[in-house]
């Protein structure tokens, strides 16, 4: 069984930093994708990093510069840092890992919120 547990949000001001952490347990592909997603009220579920077993990384377009995807494979932890904190960032952040083997793989985590606000 294959879980995902995300610790370190919470409030902070604009201008602010956060790092974000998601501890994958049980069995998963050597090659995999582990990815944040964040998603507001009333809005969809929307890709903020991802980073491959490889350490490649991709960002969205409003993170860039400010946010850094990184892993720790011998711990199956992903991290999310977040500097320079924008009001628009608050949302529920979700970690997810994804692979293929003869069918495609993913799991979620249950989210932890990032309020940013003064």
């Amino acid at each position: 069984q294959v879980q995902l547990v995300e610790s370190g949000g919470g409030l902070v001001q604009p201008g602010g930093s956060l790092r974000l952490s998601c501890a994958v347990s049980g069995s998963i592909g050597s090659t995999n994708a582990m990815r944040w997603f964040r998603q507001a009220p009333g809005k969809q579920r929307d890709l903020v990093a991802g980073i491959t077993s490889d350490g490649i990384t991709n960002y969205a377009e409003s993170v860039k510069g400010r946010f850094t995807i990184s892993r720790d494979n011998a711990k199956n932890t992903v991290y999310l840092q977040m500097n320079s904190l924008k009001p628009e960032d608050t949302a529920v952040y979700y970690c997810n890992v994804l692979w293929t083997n003869y069918r495609t793989n993913q799991y979620w985590g249950q989210g932890t919120q990032v309020t940013v606000s003064s």
